[in-house]
């Protein structure tokens, strides 16, 4: 299995960080020397963040309970969290996983940086900052129109996540559709 991938886009302004099933854009803006400094931290973080899902995987697997596991890793500690109102219904931690390992990473990025807005995508389900005043318009795939169907999200929204599943992803979905956002 090969280790942790960095490397930037063509463009130059987005990086891509690759392991294994986990697959993230990450772009952030502001000052030059806060943008660099928090990349570096995301690529540091992004080290060990599968080992770390790996190692709690079996117990990840198990359904959720209304009793907390003792996760080790904060990254499975957020993926209960999330799941945990649904606890009376069949659901596991790994329902949540995609979004936390966003969470995860997008806070890696902003940990002691000023930063006017990032994102994390991890396939469709991204973690967003946004400064305030700031926003951020995000295409939504999956709709049947491309990349045309757009949303903006502004600081003062109180969004901080955006997934979309449909019946082609593998998001977790209770029904076909062509994309939920």
């Amino acid at each position: 299995m090969n280790g942790p991938q960095a490397h930037w886009l063509e463009d130059g302004r987005r990086l891509h960080l690759n392991h294994g099933p986990i697959d993230l854009i990450i772009e952030a803006f502001g000052d030059a020397s806060e943008c660099r400094a928090a990349y570096g931290q995301a690529v540091a973080r992004f080290q060990t963040i599968l080992s770390e899902l790996v190692e709690e995987l079996p117990e990840l697997r198990r359904p959720a309970s209304l009793r907390p596991h003792a996760f080790a890793g904060p990254t499975a500690r957020r993926m209960e969290a999330a799941v945990n109102p649904l606890a009376e219904q069949f659901i596991t931690p790994m329902a949540a996983v995609a979004g936390s390992v966003a969470d995860e990473m997008l806070g890696a990025l902003l940990a002691g940086r000023r930063l006017d807005r990032a994102y994390v995508n991890n396939g469709g389900d991204s973690a967003i900052h946004l400064g305030n005043g700031r926003s951020m318009t995000l295409a939504i795939a999956g709709t049947g129109h491309g990349l045309a169907d757009r949303i903006t999200i502004r600081a003062e929204d109180g969004i901080s996540g955006v997934a979309t599943s449909g019946w082609r992803g593998r998001s977790f979905s209770l029904g076909i559709a062509d994309a939920v956002t």
